[in-house]
């Protein structure tokens, strides 16, 4: 079935210990608690399926679409890959555990899951003096379990100062924790594999501390740590400026500030955008969709032009 209409998703919300409460007062969200971590905004993972709000596809899930109309997205009727993208929001009230991800051969060959995790962070919100940890300071693997097994976190983790308007890009293997005070918007492969390094040896509501994976976080962690090198490209058509974040094997990201107008051509097999402040109007087949902070949809293959028009600021992905 050709469809030419966005596909709008409703967020699935998940509660965590260092969450807090801004996926409502500033996105508008009904969380499940004060300690609301996540928002799972695009995602057909079986940890949290987006489930479409609007128009032919009311009521399926991102996962149904995938798999039953492969089309939407351009995919071969021979393809057996999962729906490749996870879009979330995540709200950090208190600095989120220190951990790192896999790469695809490590979660094949391990894990039995068809991805590993790179990921990407656009800073949509950050308190003063707000920072997080991007890698860290050894110089070799022996050197890395020694400052692990020893617990000397200050020597070994490498701490960054971020605001708003920042974007960090987080391969696999790069041992990571985003900070107390920060509110982001994430793109990754649609993966779930965390493993633990740290985790400030915090408790839960019955005093227990969470599990860590020391042993696996040596075996998939990078040594040394390098900083990942990408190139950023700014354009402008019409009245949107057009940034491009980053551009990898497993996703492009763009930030969009739309002030006016734009009539845009969809290149991609498919387009996924997150509407992160403002509103606007867009227009697809001669029908209008309002859109507004909080929202998220995806541009399906077969729509080959659209418009929008208004005041807002988007993030922007494809494979």
């Amino acid at each position: 079935m050709t469809v030419h209409e966005p596909l709008f998703l409703s967020p699935v919300l998940q509660e965590r210990i260092w969450g807090g409460n801004k996926l409502q007062t500033e996105f508008g969200y009904t969380i499940p608690s004060e300690h609301t971590g996540e928002a799972w905004v695009i995602s057909a993972h079986p940890n949290g399926i987006s489930v479409v709000e609007n128009g032919t596809f009311a009521g399926k899930s991102l996962k149904d679409l995938w798999e039953n109309e492969g089309n939407l997205f351009n995919k071969p009727s021979t393809s057996t890959e999962e729906y490749p993208l996870l879009i979330k929001i995540l709200d950090a009230a208190e600095d989120l555990s220190v951990q790192v991800h896999p790469n695809d051969e490590f979660a094949r060959n391990v894990e039995g899951v068809p991805y590993g995790k790179t990921e990407c962070w656009y800073v949509v919100s950050a308190e003063e003096d707000s920072e997080l940890i991007l890698g860290h300071h050894a110089q070799s693997a022996e050197e890395l379990s020694q400052l692990m097994n020893t617990k000397e976190w200050d020597k070994l983790l490498r701490r960054v100062k971020v605001q708003a308007g920042d974007f960090v890009y987080v391969p696999s293997g790069t041992i990571h924790a985003i900070g107390a005070g920060i509110v982001i918007l994430e793109t990754q492969q649609s993966s779930d594999i965390t493993y633990r390094v740290y985790d400030y040896d915090r408790t839960d509501a019955n005093g227990n501390e969470r599990e860590l994976h020391v042993e696996r976080s040596l075996e998939v962690t990078k040594v040394p740590h390098v900083d990942a090198t990408f190139t950023q490209e700014e354009k402008t058509i019409q009245g949107l400026t057009e940034t491009k974040l980053v551009e990898d094997p497993y996703f492009n990201v763009y930030h969009w500030n739309l002030q006016g107008d734009a009539t845009l051509s969809l290149t991609a097999d498919f387009l996924q955008v997150s509407v992160i402040e403002g509103g606007a109007l867009l227009k697809v087949d001669g029908i209008e969709y309002p859109i507004s902070k909080g929202q998220h949809f995806i541009l399906p293959y077969g729509v080959t032009t659209y418009s929008i028009h208004g005041n807002a600021e988007c993030i922007v992905s494809h494979t």
